[in-house]
């Protein structure tokens, strides 16, 4: 889907809130982006991993270099490969993006598959 605003949800657990916002990936709207990203303490950056890096995950990690020190990337849609090319495509997937990301400061970042 398209996000166009904030969207927020919040979860508790014994000893942590967490707020989820969920800000928008698209250029024409980057002051709402870099809005919601300053109440960020950690940027969960979602990548489809039929797809890869695309353009509002480039601009993605562009916003989060700004306006946080971690980020934990989420490779999302493992449905869609089927199983037996699943394991091959992940470590495939993490090791591209640990190349890309290794000119920010989110190289090191946990990548967690997760469909």
């Amino acid at each position: 889907g398209i996000t166009l605003d904030l969207q927020f949800s919040a979860l508790e657990t014994q000893n942590y809130l967490f707020t989820f916002a969920d800000c928008p990936g698209h250029a024409s709207l980057i002051r709402t982006i870099i809005g919601g990203a300053q109440i960020i303490d950690i940027a969960l950056l979602v990548i489809d991993i039929t797809k890869g890096i695309q353009t509002q995950t480039s601009e993605g990690l562009v916003i989060a270099g700004i306006t946080v020190d971690k980020m934990i990337v989420v490779l999302n849609k493992l449905d869609l490969i089927p199983p037996d090319q699943r394991e091959k495509k992940i470590e495939r997937m993490i090791a591209g993006l640990r190349k890309s990301f290794s000119i920010t400061k989110f190289g090191n970042s946990p990548m967690i598959p997760f469909s």
